[in-house]
Order: C-alpha cells, then structure tokens, then sequence
C-alpha cells in the first residue's frame, strides 16, 4: 500500500458552493527519495524505503544509503506486486495516484499532555464535593484487591503522561491535490503539532 509522508502546515476551511464551511489541514508532501526495494524472493514481502527529512549523524550501518548531502530519516511503505513494479524506474515518491475525492488514512504523534489525572486522562467521574470529602475529589479511588490478588493488574487505568502517541485518523477525504506545490488538503483534523511530521496511506476501510 504506497503512502507519503508530509507536514502538518496547520488547518483552515473551504466553501462550498452551497456556502458550507469544511475544516480542512494542509499537510506539505515531503521529498521521499527511494533509497531500497524489497522484494518477494529476497525480502519475503514487496515494499519501497524512502528517506525524507535532515538528520546530521546516521548509524555507519546506514550510511551506504545516503548521499553525504541527503542524509535523514528511513521509513518503509509496503506495496503491492504491481505498484512494485510501476516503481522499478522511480527515484521518488509522488502525489500520483492520490485524487480528490479519495480517502486516505493519516497517521502522526499526537500533542503531549503531560502529566494528567485520571478525570482528564481517562474521563473518570469526579468524587462527592462534599459530604465529608476534603481532599479527593479528583483521585481515582480504590485501585486495587485487598489479600487475594493482592495487586494492581496491569494495564490499571491511572494516572500518568498523556498524549504523545501514534495515532491514526482513518477515511479522510482529499478535499484537494496541488501537484506544483505538493500539497494535500483533507477534510478535518490530523493527528500532531504544527510542523510535525504525519504518513498518509490510502484507506484500509473505505466507506
């Protein structure tokens, strides 16, 4: 399934011609330089790795897949047989095959929290504001077993960091494709930061 990687530019909106408003985000489509091709009969499985992005240091593994001017980040899009083959000539990912009107799905990191309680990490209800209670009303209560297990299982809803983690946004629809500044516009909201960077897939799940 070939993908893209891009940049979160930030959100805006469109007007329809009925004068409807749509939120949509602008994600900037990153040069993706093909550095290696896996193939069926010598990797198992068909897929394409590209680099994008600057990096000063790689490992000296790693090396031998940069030039000394293009150095940055490895990732991999699995492919199928055919689109394998349709990339045999290409030195680089493009926005072809992504149309308006298509559905993408969009992964990124989400904004980090911080450190969060369980009333806003987990929607816990808060505890009475009064009837004797002096000091926890927003504490989890009782977490766990008294003699038998006598543990906290894990995977406890507690409190802890929040944010900060892969998220993927499925069916997006492409409001927009402008292939002279290789940029996408999809319908509502991405996972992450201004700037940070986010991989567009076509939809596992069209609906």
């Amino acid at each position: 399934m070939l993908g893209l990687v891009g940049l979160k530019k930030g959100m805006s909106r469109v007007f329809k011609d009925d004068g409807n408003s749509i939120p949509v985000t602008v994600i900037k489509i990153e040069d993706s330089k093909i550095v290696q091709r896996k193939s069926q009969e010598k990797d198992g499985y068909f897929a394409v790795q590209v680099n994008y992005g600057s990096k000063k240091k790689v490992s000296k593994s790693l090396e031998k897949k940069f030039t000394t001017k293009n150095k940055g980040y490895l990732t991999e899009f699995s492919v199928s047989e055919t689109e394998f083959n349709e990339l045999k000539e290409a030195k680089k990912l493009s926005l072809k095959g992504f149309t308006e009107n298509s559905k993408v799905d969009v992964s990124g990191i989400s904004k980090g929290k911080g450190f969060s309680g369980v009333v806003k990490r987990h929607n816990f209800k808060t505890q009475d504001a009064t009837h004797g209670n002096s000091l926890s009303h927003r504490a989890p209560g009782s977490i766990g077993q008294c003699q038998f297990p006598g543990r906290v299982f894990k995977g406890k809803k507690m409190a802890g960091r929040m944010g900060h983690t892969k998220v993927t946004k499925q069916n997006l629809k492409i409001i927009e494709v402008d292939n002279v500044n290789n940029i996408l516009i999809v319908k509502g909201s991405v996972p992450g930061k201004k700037n940070s960077v986010i991989f567009l897939k076509d939809a596992i799940k069209r609906s």
